[in-house]
Order: C-alpha cells, then sequence, then structure tokens
C-alpha cells in the first residue's frame, strides 16, 4: 500500500474499497443509503477525494461538475481566479463551504506532494500543461479527468496512454459533446445504415475566435502579484510574461495551444470518429493562411484519408476551420435557406444512400435529405446514456469500469489524429502528402516533419 492511500480499520485501503464496492454490492442485500443517511446521503467510504488544477475558464464547471465527491484539493497559478471562483454567486451555499474547506496552491506539484490521500484529479489548464500534470498523477496511481486536447504533441498522447493501461487507471478527456444524446444518435443511426456506407466527411468550425496569425508581443510588463508565472509557462520554453499569452488566447500560440483544430477537433470530430470507427490515417495533407512565427493560421483546410475498416470502406474526412466551409450539397439533399450546422460549425457524412449533418456538439442530427428523414424508422437505443462526461468519470472509477472517452481506447488515438493535421500544416508547402506509420510515431516519406510529433521541455520539466 503507498503512502497517498488511507486504510480503515479492517485493513482495506480506501481506494481498494471504492475498486471493489460495485462488485460486492451485487451478491449482498444491502439497505438503501437514504434510509441510514436520509435522501442524498453518501457514505465517505463512497465518497472520492479529488484535487482540481486550474478553476477559471473550463476549469470553473469541471470542479462544479465534480462536486459530488470531496473536493480535496483546489489549484489555480492565479490567485484572482481563485478568488472568483470561491467567491462565485453561482455555487449553491453547502458547496461554496466545501470549496471554502479545501486545501488552496499555485503549484500543482505541491499539492501532488502534500495532499496524501487524493483518489483523482481534474485537470482544466491551457494545453501544453496537460501531460506533466496528468503523468505526475497517473504515476502516483491517481485517476484523471484531462479537458480535451488532451495533449499538446503525439507522443505525450502515446505516453498517457501507456501510463493509463499500464497502471488500470480510469481516465476521461474533457469533451463534453461525447457525452450527449446527438452523438449516441448518430452512432446508431449510422449502424443501423441509415445512410449506407461513408466515404466522405466534412467538419468545419468558426474557430479561431482569438487572434491567430501574429508574433508575440515584444513588450515586456511586469508579472501581476498575483499569477505565478513559471508555473504557467511548465515545461513551454521561457518567455517574458504578457497578458496576450494567457487567459483564452493562450489557445492561439505554437507554445501553449493547439489552434482551431485542436480546440474544436475533439468535439466535432468526434462524432464520425466513433461512428465510423477511424482509427489512425494513412495520409495527412493541408493548405492554410500563412502562419506566423509564434501562432497557427487564421484559416486551414486539412485532409485526412483512412483505409478500409473491417466492412466499412475507406474514408476521406476534410477539416475546415477560419470560417471556411464545405460546399452545400445539392438542392435535392439539402433545402436553400436551411443553416448548415450552426454558428459553432458542423459535421456532413456522406453516404451511399442518404447523409448525417449535426451541429459542433452533436446536438440536433439530421438524416438528409428530409423524405429520408421523415421515413426513417429510428432503431432501439442500444448505447447507455451518461450523466455528463465528468460524472461518468466518477461513476467508472467509483464502479470500477472504464469511461467512454478513457485515453488507450479513445481518446489518445482521437487527440493523435487531430494533432496529425497540426503537423502537415506545418509542411503545407512541402509538396508532400504525408504518409503516417502509427506503430512508429513517424512519417515515413517526409522525415522533418517527425521533429513535430514530440517537443523539447524547458529545463527542469519532463514526463
Amino acid at each position: 500500500m503507498t503512502d497517498t492511500e488511507s486504510t480503515n480499520d479492517k485493513g482495506l485501503s480506501r481506494r481498494a474499497f471504492l475498486g471493489t464496492a460495485a462488485t460486492a454490492a451485487a451478491g449482498f442485500m444491502v439497505v438503501p443509503r437514504s434510509v441510514l443517511g436520509g435522501p442524498g446521503y453518501q457514505a465517505p467510504s463512497d465518497t472520492l477525494n479529488i484535487g482540481c488544477v486550474a478553476v477559471g475558464g473550463k476549469g470553473f464547471s469541471d470542479t462544479v461538475a465534480v462536486s459530488t465527491e470531496n473536493i480535496a484539493a483546489l489549484c489555480d497559478v492565479d490567485d484572482m481566479k481563485m478568488a472568483a471562483f470561491l467567491n462565485s454567486d453561482r455555487h449553491a451555499p453547502d458547496k461554496k463551504l466545501k470549496y471554502e474547506r479545501a486545501a488552496k496552491f499555485r503549484d500543482w506539484r505541491k499539492m501532488l506532494e502534500s495532499v496524501k490521500d487524493l483518489d483523482a484529479i481534474t485537470v482544466s489548464t491551457p494545453d501544453h500543461n496537460h501531460a506533466v500534470i496528468a503523468m505526475a498523477a497517473m504515476k502516483m496511481g491517481k485517476h484523471v479527468f484531462l479537458q480535451k486536447p488532451l495533449t499538446h504533441t503525439i507522443k505525450e498522447a502515446r505516453m498517457l496512454a501507456e501510463e493509463a493501461a499500464k497502471r488500470n487507471l480510469v481516465t476521461q478527456m474533457g469533451n463534453q459533446g461525447h457525452a450527449k444524446e446527438g452523438i449516441r444518435l448518430i452512432c446508431e443511426w449510422f449502424w443501423d445504415g441509415a445512410i449506407g456506407d461513408c466515404t466522405e466527411v466534412h467538419v468545419w468550425t468558426n474557430r479561431p475566435i482569438w487572434p491567430q496569425g501574429i508574433d508575440a508581443p515584444k513588450e515586456i510588463p511586469s508579472v501581476p502579484p498575483n499569477l505565478d508565472w513559471d508555473v504557467w509557462l511548465g515545461p513551454a520554453p521561457w518567455r517574458p510574461y504578457h497578458p496576450a499569452l494567457t487567459h483564452f488566447v493562450w489557445r492561439g500560440w505554437f507554445d501553449y495551444g493547439t489552434g482551431a483544430l485542436g480546440d474544436m477537433g475533439a468535439h466535432l470530430i468526434d462524432q464520425p470518429y466513433w461512428a465510423l470507427k477511424l482509427g489512425s490515417p494513412t495520409t495527412v495533407q493541408a493548405s492554410s493562411t500563412k502562419p506566423s512565427r509564434d501562432s497557427w493560421p487564421i484559416a486551414e483546410i486539412v485532409r485526412y484519408e483512412f483505409p478500409q475498416r473491417g466492412s466499412m470502406p475507406p474514408v476521406k474526412l476534410t477539416w475546415y476551420d477560419g470560417g471556411l466551409t464545405p460546399p452545400r450539397p445539392a438542392l435535392s439533399v439539402i433545402e436553400n435557406g436551411r443553416m448548415m450546422g450552426d454558428a459553432d460549425g458542423g459535421v456532413l457524412m456522406v453516404g451511399t444512400k442518404g447523409m448525417i449533418m449535426c451541429s459542433c456538439y452533436g446536438d440536433n442530427p439530421r438524416l438528409l435529405p428530409e423524405s429520408l428523414m421523415k421515413e426513417y424508422k429510428r432503431p432501439e437505443k442500444t448505447i447507455p446514456r451518461s450523466p455528463g462526461i465528468a460524472e461518468e468519470w466518477v461513476a467508472a472509477i467509483k464502479a470500477g469500469k472504464k469511461s467512454t472517452t478513457d485515453i488507450p481506447a479513445y481518446s489518445g488515438p482521437l487527440t493523435e489524429m487531430m494533432l496529425l493535421g497540426n503537423i502537415a500544416m506545418r509542411f503545407r508547402d512541402s509538396k508532400t502528402i504525408l504518409q503516417w506509420d502509427p506503430v512508429k510515431m513517424e512519417f515515413p516519406n517526409l522525415p522533418e516533419a517527425n521533429a513535430f510529433v514530440h517537443k523539447e521541455y524547458r529545463i527542469g520539466w519532463s514526463l
């Protein structure tokens, strides 16, 4: 037993108890908790100790989503973000008291070192810090909920997948659309044969809605006293602080974010990736506006080619961002005036019998043409429904099961596939369609592209 585990009076570690509780309950008759402790009562032995890294931005809702459990620690490099979270009037009084009692940290490393009995952590930082935080927690045997797009590099995604599998941890990527009804309907309809074989997919987004295609600022303002700039940078190259690099807009910079494709691909590509069981592409190519020295381009088009998967034929998937969109299908398929997707983007799966179109997060799926939608007899629902992306992760830990975006089985390969497009963009002028070998993790026909499969960390930071 490690020093991160607490032990009950019968010698059974708390973590082991949580992993076996669901199995034990199946074999014995138990008195309902509502009788023992009142409605909504949750026994301490059934409660996870969770540490939440980053509570501003998406971290706010990620933390709230797991607050059914004991929030043992809160961490944020920005004291103002921490204060805003703690003082928010969006919290119920009992939850607010729970957050106030949690241990507070600026540095996630001190959190992991100091709070010995954490069962799990959530990570909602900028992309460049995801892997180092998640790996440190995994090596301590902690389950991890990691915001999309999971990692900053392909190799990071592969290494996290290997570590999670080796330690049999419950992991989840925070692409909330994966937990919604729409993506399940898309899968069930497609697997039912609603549009026949699919050989063509179009995916688009209105992102970026932050600055891209620009150089980093040269001014060097003072670091605000409320911010730990060194921890914010983490493994990224050293650069003087500037507010144009940080909150929300970090997504557009090479060193911190993964651009529009990394940010929104986890939501949009997720639908065809699951339904078509895409796996790794064989080739990828890109065209784009000119990126700057420091940031992703304003707009791009990326095309992936996937091989045959079992009885499913090869597929070409095209990604569009920066306001670019695919051509509208013929009038016989979609009438003039009908919006494709929604304001944030959409997905169009083209089949031999029709098409499936949906909005950004898999919402409002429809069969095209409209006559097909009206005539289609929907199949029985076969995919288990989710209570929510973070809630599902918590339930999976307690049941000793894997969640639906488990890193080794699903979100790791999905992230690798998305990040291949970012590498292809860097070689958009190479006059080469990049071939990808997922086993060797390399581009056999363009070796210089292999340098972008991973990155060099700043001294003092590692996986």
